[in-house]
């Protein structure tokens, strides 16, 4: 077991990869020689050569359209974009190709592509640098959607990743990438897609995952000092929603508020709010309640201390559902 960075987690978790398939590749702008604007990849192009870690043109649709046809002919590649706004010149073909080339030849022929996308904000960027469009992706049939939010789940989400057989939608925690935490190569991994339960409790259930997993485990730690006992669930996978272990604790709780960073309309949390009513509703002892961005374009990094959900707006909501 050894310390790493989230970002070194995931260079581990690709290199690893690497070499127990020689039909892994990696392709990004600047993720060669460089190693990425987060240095994620590295190291790779000179351990793994030019034909194996590609630098890119700065083109989103010409990475994710050369990715299908590797795939197609049976590689395996890991793209890398750079920003989570950049992604968005791609999303064509993400939508209209790389989601249903699957489904359209009846299962033969696999598109095991990984999209890795840095997301999230509190990093004091520029526009276009900060977003978080996991709805939109989480909402498009024949995308698995995962977001990791921490060291150990970064090294083997992405393996596992790049093991499956359809795309996956990889999202990474920038805000994240550099805290440490344990990683042993020699555990079991849970499944890809699944959701775990962090910290156990017994009086409300806080459910989030990426970079706000972080502030629902402060939340909760704070709430020991009212005599209060948070339960907190990293829901890790995106789509497909694996709810049990949410529905289950509520079930314990009666209360359930769901955090994230992305706008509230049309969201990842209005799902998991939509579903666990519909599973667990004479459980609930209070309406659901979410503590997320805004739905507004994300604001000038001065400001985005006020748009992201801090341990005080978790508090917060805490209070409302405990007081309801």
């Amino acid at each position: 077991m050894t310390q790493l960075t989230l970002a070194k987690a995931l260079n581990d978790g690709l290199r690893t990869a690497m070499e127990r398939d020689p039909k892994v590749l990696v392709m990004g702008e600047d993720v060669g020689k460089l190693g990425g604007v987060f240095r994620v990849t590295d190291g790779l192009q000179k351990d793994f050569g030019e034909q194996r870690v590609l630098d890119t043109p700065l083109a989103e649709s010409g990475i994710i359209g050369t990715a299908v046809g590797l795939a197609i002919r049976g590689f395996r590649p890991v793209c890398e974009i750079q920003f989570d706004g950049f992604v968005f010149p791609g999303y064509d073909q993400i939508v209209s190709q790389l989601a249903k080339l699957h489904f359209r030849s009846q299962g033969k022929v696999p598109v095991p592509v990984v999209v890795r996308i840095p997301f999230g904000g509190g990093i004091g960027a520029v526009e276009h640098h900060s977003e978080s469009p996991e709805s939109l992706f989480a909402h498009v049939a024949g995308l698995k959607v995962v977001a990791c939010s921490n060291p150990t789940d970064a090294y083997w989400m992405i393996q596992q990743a790049i093991t499956s057989d359809d795309p996956v939608i990889f999202f990474e925690p920038k805000r994240r990438y550099w805290e440490k935490g344990e990683v042993d190569p020699e555990s079991d991994p849970p499944p890809l897609f699944a959701s775990r339960v962090v910290r156990p409790g017994r009086t409300l259930t806080l459910a989030g995952y990426g970079p706000v997993l972080k502030t629902c485990l402060e939340a909760a730690t704070a709430a020991v000092a009212e005599g209060l006992d948070i339960e907190v669930i990293d829901l890790r996978t995106l789509s497909p929603l694996d709810l049990d272990p949410v529905v289950e604790s509520v079930r314990r709780t009666g209360h359930l508020v769901v955090v994230s960073e992305a706008p509230p309309e049309s969201s990842v949390t209005s799902e998991v709010a939509a579903r666990v009513q519909q599973e667990a509703f004479h459980s609930l002892e209070a309406p659901v309640l979410r503590v997320t961005g805004f739905d507004a374009p994300y604001p000038p990094s001065k400001c985005e201390d006020d748009f992201l959900p801090d341990l005080d707006r978790v508090l917060d909501a805490v209070d409302r559902s405990l007081a309801w």
